[in-house]
Parts: C-alpha cells; sequence; structure tokens
C-alpha cells in the first residue's frame, strides 16, 4: 500500500504535470505548445533565407524535444499547414481530403519573416536549459499578437482538455486594435476549410459552434458540396453520406469526388428526387453539419486556466504595451550605446587626440593620455570613458583613422539623435505606439488572410422532419403487434426511425414511445398515430365511458405533455370504454335498456357541445340510466366507433 500511494502522490502527479505544462497545453503567452515553440526555435536558428529540408529540421530540433522525430515531423507538417509562420515547399498534405505529407527526406520548408517581426526578440526572450542541458531554449516567445486564437489549439492531458479554434488573423489584430483603444471586442472563429458557421451559442469561447457544409443547389438534379465542414476531411464526409443512403436516411443515385486545390463532391440524385429533398436529410444525418465545443484552456503563470475570448484579447492588449515598451528601452539603450562610441571615434580623429599617445611608452601612459584628451569634450559624451572604450579606439588602424569621413559620422550621429527621439516620442503614449504597431502588421499582411468562413444563423434541422417517411406503421388486431416492421395489418401512417407515437389502448391507458419494429401492444387498440406536439394540439380525443358506479359519462381532452415511455390514464381507475372518437364534430347516441317506466330509449348528444380539457381533468355526466350500446356518429349519422 505504501507503494501504491508513492505512485499516486508522486510519480502519477508528476507525469500528470508534465503533460499539461510540457505536452498537451498551450501557453497562453504566444499560444504554442512545447513542440511547436522549439520548431519554430530551431527554424529561426537555422534560418538563411533559403529552404531546408524537413528531415534537417527535424533532426536540429531534436536537440531540444526529448520525444523522437515522429512527434516533431507531425506537428511540423501540422503547423505548416496553419499557413503563417512556415513556408512550404513539397507535398505537405491535404488538409481537405485528409492526405498526409511525403517523407521528411523529400520536403521543405522556411521560417517566414512575419515570425520575426511579432514572435522573435532573442533580447526579450527569456531561455532554459533544455533537456539534456546541452542547450537552451526560449521558455515563451514574446509574441505581439493572442497567436492561441489565429493557429488554433487541440490537446487532451491527465484530467483536462483544450480545443482552441483558429480565428482570422486580421479580425484578431483588429480585435487586439479594439480592445486598446477600450472598446467591447467581439470574435468569431474563422476555418481554413471555409464553411458556414453559426456561433449562436459560441459563449465568447465557452460554449459550441455549428459548422456546416457549402452546398451549391443550382442544378435541382445534384448537390456540389463546395467546403466541407472544419474538422471532416473530403473521405469522411463522403463516407458518412454513403452510409446515412444505406440506411435510407437520404436518396443518392451517384456520389463523386472531383477535389484537388479546391472542394468540389458532386452528388447525383434519383428520379423523382430533387435537391430540396435531401439538403436537410444531408445536414442531419451526415457529417454536413458538425457541432465543435469550444474549451480555452491555456497555460497562465505556470498553472492551467480557463480563459474567455475577449479575456485573451485584453491580455494581449496589456502585454503588448508591455513588450513594445520593453522593445523601445532596449532600442534605445543600444541607440545611446552607439551615439556614445561614434562620438568617441569622431572626437579622438577630429582632435588627433591619437597624437597624444606618440611619446607614451607603457600601456598605462598610452591609457591615460587618451583619457585626459577626453577630458575637455566630456559634455558632449553620453557616458564616462571606460578603459573598454579606451582599448577599442586603440585598437582602430592607422588606415581607418587616416580615410576617417567626418561627414559621414556626423550623418550617422544625426540619424542616431533622430530615432532616439521617435522613441522617447512614442514611449510617451505606448497605446498609440501600439496602435500604429498593429497597423503597419494589418497594411503589410492583412491581404494575405482573407476571411474564408461565412457566419450564419442556421435553422435547426429537426431529424425528424428530415427524415423520410417511407415505412408503414401497421396494427394487427388478432396479434396485437404494432410496428414498421410487420407485413400483415391495418396500416395506421406512413413514419421514420426517428418518429414517436402515441398509443391509447383498451382500458383508456396512454402512453408515447419510439416508433417500433415490432411491439405488442395487446388486443383492442383505440388509437395510434404520430406523437407530433403540433399535430396532437390541434387533436381532440372523446371517450364515453361507465363508471365504477354506473354512470355514462363524456370526456373530451387533448394530450400535448407527456414523457416518453411513461404509463398515462385518461379514465378514472374502474371505468369502461364505450366509445372512442377524435370527430372534432359528431354526435353520440345513447341506447338504453328496456326498462319499465324507460319512454325515450335513444338519446343524443352533440360532441361540438362539451368543453375540452386537460388529461387529468373528470368527464361529464350523460346518464345514469343502463346503456345497452354507443354510437357515434357523424352528421351524416355514420357510425365512427362503437362498442357495447
Amino acid at each position: 500500500m505504501a507503494y501504491v500511494h508513492t505512485l499516486f502522490n508522486t510519480n502519477f502527479l508528476e507525469y500528470a504535470s508534465y503533460v499539461i505544462k510540457d505536452r498537451a497545453i498551450p501557453h497562453v503567452d504566444d499560444g504554442l505548445k512545447p513542440v511547436q515553440r522549439r520548431i519554430l526555435h530551431s527554424l529561426l536558428e537555422v534560418d538563411d533565407g533559403k529552404f531546408h529540408k524537413v528531415a534537417n529540421v527535424v533532426g536540429h530540433c531534436m536537440k531540444y524535444h526529448p520525444h523522437g522525430d515522429a512527434s516533431i515531423y507531425e506537428a511540423l507538417v501540422v503547423l505548416a499547414n496553419k499557413g503563417l509562420f512556415i513556408d512550404t515547399q513539397g507535398n505537405f498534405g491535404n488538409i481537405f481530403t485528409g492526405d498526409r505529407a511525403s517523407a521528411a527526406r523529400y520536403i521543405e520548408c522556411r521560417i517566414n519573416p512575419i515570425a520575426r517581426e511579432i514572435l522573435w526578440r532573442p533580447e526579450l526572450t527569456e531561455y532554459v536549459e533544455s533537456y539534456d542541458g546541452r542547450n537552451r531554449e526560449p521558455l515563451v516567445f514574446p509574441a505581439k499578437i493572442p497567436l492561441a486564437l489565429v493557429l488554433g489549439a487541440e490537446g487532451i492531458a491527465v484530467g483536462m482538455s483544450t480545443r482552441i479554434l483558429p480565428h482570422n488573423f486580421v479580425e484578431v489584430i483588429q480585435a487586439v486594435q479594439g480592445a486598446l483603444r477600450g472598446e467591447t471586442v467581439t470574435l468569431y472563429p474563422d476555418f481554413p476549410t471555409g464553411g458556414l458557421l453559426d456561433v449562436s451559442d459560441y459563449a465568447q469561447g465557452q460554449g459550441k459552434v455549428l459548422v456546416r457544409a457549402t452546398l451549391d443547389t443550382s442544378d435541382e438534379k445534384r448537390v456540389v458540396i463546395r467546403e466541407i465542414p472544419f474538422g471532416t476531411t473530403t473521405e469522411s464526409l463522403i463516407a458518412s453520406i454513403e452510409n446515412a443512403a444505406r440506411r435510407g436516411k437520404i436518396k443518392i443515385a451517384q456520389i463523386n469526388d472531383y477535389t484537388s486545390e479546391k472542394v468540389e463532391i458532386e452528388i447525383r440524385l434519383p428520379r423523382g428526387v430533387y435537391t430540396q429533398d435531401v439538403v436537410d436529410g444531408l445536414y442531419a444525418f451526415t457529417d454536413c453539419e458538425q457541432s465543435i465545443s469550444v474549451n480555452l484552456l491555456m497555460i497562465h503563470e505556470n498553472k492551467p486556466r480557463l480563459f474567455t475570448i475577449p479575456e485573451v484579447i485584453d491580455y494581449h492588449a496589456r502585454r503588448l504595451v508591455k513588450l513594445l515598451e520593453l522593445e523601445l528601452r532596449h532600442e534605445e539603450k543600444e541607440l545611446l550605446e552607439r551615439l556614445h562610441l561614434r562620438t568617441l571615434e569622431r572626437i579622438f580623429v577630429e582632435e588627433r587626440i591619437y597624437k597624444a599617445i606618440e611619446e607614451e611608452r607603457s600601456h598605462q601612459g598610452v591609457s591615460d593620455a587618451v583619457f585626459q584628451g577626453f577630458l575637455p569634450f566630456r559634455a558632449e559624451l553620453v557616458r564616462d570613458v571606460t578603459d573598454e572604450d579606451i582599448e577599442r579606439l586603440l585598437k582602430i588602424p592607422i588606415r581607418r583613422i587616416s580615410r576617417y569621413d567626418i561627414e559621414r559620422n556626423r550623418q550617422e550621429v544625426q540619424a542616431i539623435r533622430e530615432r532616439l527621439e521617435e522613441i522617447r516620442e512614442s514611449l510617451k503614449d505606448l497605446v498609440a505606439c501600439a496602435l500604429a504597431f498593429l497597423e503597419g502588421v494589418l497594411e503589410a499582411h492583412g491581404k494575405a488572410f482573407p476571411r474564408l468562413t461565412t457566419l450564419q444563423e442556421f435553422r435547426r434541422v429537426d431529424v425528424r422532419e428530415a427524415a423520410p417517411r417511407d415505412r408503414q406503421l401497421r396494427y394487427d388486431e388478432k396479434t396485437g403487434y404494432l410496428g414498421y416492421g410487420l407485413s400483415e395489418g391495418t396500416e395506421v401512417t406512413a413514419v421514420s426511425p426517428y418518429d414517436r407515437v402515441l398509443l391509447i389502448d383498451a382500458s383508456a391507458g396512454y402512453r408515447v414511445v419510439d416508433v417500433p419494429e415490432k411491439l405488442f401492444v395487446g388486443e383492442g387498440l383505440l388509437y395510434a398515430g404520430l406523437a407530433d406536439k403540433e399535430l396532437l394540439a390541434e387533436t381532440v380525443f372523446t371517450l364515453v365511458y361507465r363508471t365504477d358506479q354506473g354512470a355514462t359519462c363524456l370526456k373530451r381532452c387533448t394530450i400535448e405533455q407527456f414523457i416518453l415511455e411513461k404509463d398515462y390514464a385518461l379514465l378514472p381507475e374502474g371505468s369502461r370504454v364505450l366509445a372512442f372518437t377524435t370527430l372534432a364534430d359528431g354526435v353520440v347516441r345513447l341506447r338504453y335498456k328496456k326498462k319499465p317506466r324507460i319512454q325515450k330509449l335513444e338519446e343524443d348528444f352533440d360532441i361540438s357541445g362539451y368543453l375540452v380539457k386537460s388529461t387529468r381533468a373528470g368527464g361529464v355526466r350523460l346518464s345514469v340510466k343502463e346503456v345497452s350500446s354507443v354510437k357515434v356518429l357523424t352528421s351524416r349519422a355514420k357510425s365512427v366507433r362503437k362498442q357495447s
């Protein structure tokens, strides 16, 4: 038992923590999982502007990633197909058909310049030792936009998972701009596969979305799928359509896949079937419609945390301001250092301080002579002269001193001073600086990222409505069986396997069941019909019955509420049904038994003259006389249903 305690409290928790933080869940700062971060770090290290074999990149990345080349290769292909940071050459697979990429030795890639613009800043990046201590890798990249929303992410860890949908690059940047201005931001997913999207239940990234294929129904005898739902492939979509056709959910004659660079799946329809007959079925019974649940889980401050879309946008808006301030401070420091060195060189050459060292015989004397030479010009210097400065000056070749271009130096110093002034102005209004930076990114790259998915509020397709009612429900009174699988019996109504039916038995008990293939319901079934709530709300059930005290009563009711498979009673216990009908206006004719002092042996009652009540309400007493028979007549005196 002690071993089990250690196993769970130590080993399992360490493993769970490792998988959550170092494998499956992206970090909110740069939106990347560790393997993705290591791949981009490797590409930045080997970048020379040319394409590199993926096999070489994978090998380089293995210095940082301890899980083998297969996992690196798969992650690199997935990241490359997102079309943001990695330029590709060769067959990287097809996101539409699901075809796999070629082997790593045959395909090439390189880092896209946009990665250096919004992701790479070594001077602001915290580096840690790799798994074997031989190298150093970034803890997170100083990303300037919320890459988790742009790239999307999916991962399963111990006890938790993440599902972040990709969003449009331009819209994400515009949302960050809105957050910087203090506006309320709204952001919805955008998928590389296109399609239609209903975000009614998106709930700021904590709900779900519905995605649909884009169907071309311009030809009434064929349906062409032009765009597929996110998360599917043409192969899986075709398989789902063929499966639905085999099960009788939809009717198709032929399906052809002409997909190459764009999706084109042609569905030809059989004789007598048109596009309007199958569109709802495609959405209801195939992968043409998908529901995707969203879970914005990311690592924040070394812990997993659930976010909403506005929280991620606001976090990155604040983070962008901080990163730009750090960049400007760092650049200001570097420029001041350059200004100091250029000023030292100019004074050293222009004032001929190097002449003062000609008579010195010791190194210290030379250094002191140079130091004394700068004393009259201290006001022009950015900082005090150090020994390192003097050593740098003393290493300047005589040829360079003799050809020194003072005017060029002055121009360079002037450019540095102008840039320093720009930096100081930017530091006064970092929000404006952040807005300008994002606007520059949009101008440079925005046209390459058009929105692909169309936002649309869907009309919900009920599978019961979409399924064709091509099966005949039958009731065999001799055997007491009901179902669409019977070959004999009275035809009741056409049904689909998704329908529900209302059954009222001989004792006026009722229940609603899924339409059965074969179900024993007993003899004397009073009613069997579709349990459609709208239909039932318009159907009035009329029962004539004898109570256990001998009185004859009439009850009219509608059945609008029910629980599936639950038994209910329409009549009081001990009652016996004498007649049943669904006529809205008819006549109930009671015939009494002959007895002394009974002069009137028949009596008619107009059904429409009695109120329609709930199923729990009692009936209205018609007579206390002993009844020999009951007839329900139409206006033409035709008997509909009787029971003696």
